[in-house]
């Protein structure tokens, strides 16, 4: 979609959304939490964890795997977390792992959707599991994309606290990424998903600046098969190297074999080079990154 009419649709789009958000508080659905207890093992299946979060993969009695985030430290009261709640359970997008309820029993719990597939970060760092060929890694950071596209622009706050990291993105059975790590303490600390209303137009914050270079990181972790538990600190080394582009054999993933395509290989490095070249201070908007992005690898070659 062209990027002046993005912006002539935006106010529209906006105001749609008010009125559709303005009835009768949404419900979700309410976990016992001896439930969550059960189906999590006694939270030992962890999935992932940050100073704030811990990610457990929970079965409950009908078979479903899903996805349980345990809200750390959340010090604010009740009556935020459930208005939390009820904004992040109106967020609906292909690739964006569903709210499905929440528990406030012992601890904060909320219960997102079926993640039968596991994380991303597994597909890439477990030798048991079947490599993730160039089309499924190009199609995950497309996916990645349009769920940022509707978070930042079509979303009424615009959401800018979202964590993109293997560890927590999900695949589903098509192997559609999921972002699992949305609003609440997302970014490490406690916070109102509120954003500076200067940086909505143009995207070109700090808030922006944070996503953008997770986006990279996790560009070059799909190009390379490599971890980025250091914050992704060597692959950002490489690819600020001034010739860089004579080494990038040694490191693609040897998974890949022969099989991606050279030209959308040279896209994808050009964004994430992009991505984490200014840290929290971009030169360029998110926008014109994905818009860049959405051209290079979505339309057919010439």
């Amino acid at each position: 979609m062209d990027h002046r009419l993005i912006r002539k649709l935006r106010p529209r789009l906006l105001a749609w959304l008010r009125r559709s958000r303005s009835g009768r508080v949404l419900f979700m659905k309410r976990f016992p939490y001896k439930d969550i207890k059960r189906a999590t093992d006694g939270f030992q299946s962890i999935m992932y964890t940050t100073s704030h979060i811990a990610a457990y993969k929970a079965r409950f009695q009908d078979g479903g795997v899903v996805l349980i985030k345990e809200m750390r430290d959340y010090d604010q009261g009740k009556d935020a977390f459930y208005r939390e709640v009820q904004l992040l359970g109106r967020l609906h997008h292909r690739h964006l792992l569903a709210l499905k309820g929440f528990s406030t029993g012992h601890k904060r719990l909320l219960v997102f959707d079926n993640i039968e597939r596991g994380s991303l970060k597994e597909h890439l760092t477990d030798p048991l599991r079947t490599p993730l060929d160039w089309r499924t890694r190009l199609q995950i950071v497309i996916g990645v994309v349009a769920a940022l596209e509707y978070l930042l622009l079509f979303n009424e706050p615009p959401m800018y606290h979202v964590s993109i990291s293997s560890s927590s993105i999900m695949l589903d059975e098509n192997f559609n990424a999921k972002l699992s790590d949305v609003g609440l303490q997302s970014s490490g600390e406690n916070y109102v998903t509120v954003p500076h209303t200067s940086c909505a137009r143009d995207c070109m914050g700090q808030e922006c600046g944070n996503i953008m270079f997770q986006l990279g990181v996790l560009i070059l972790e799909l190009i390379t098969g490599q971890s980025a538990d250091d914050g992704g600190a060597d692959l950002v080394q490489w690819i600020r190297e001034y010739r860089f582009c004579s080494s990038i054999h040694k490191m693609l993933d040897p998974d890949l074999g022969n099989s991606y395509d050279s030209r959308e290989l040279k896209s994808l490095l050009a964004v994430a080079k992009l991505c984490v070249r200014y840290g929290d201070k971009p030169k360029t908007s998110i926008l014109q990154v994905l818009r860049y992005l959405h051209k290079k690898i979505e339309s057919p070659h010439d």
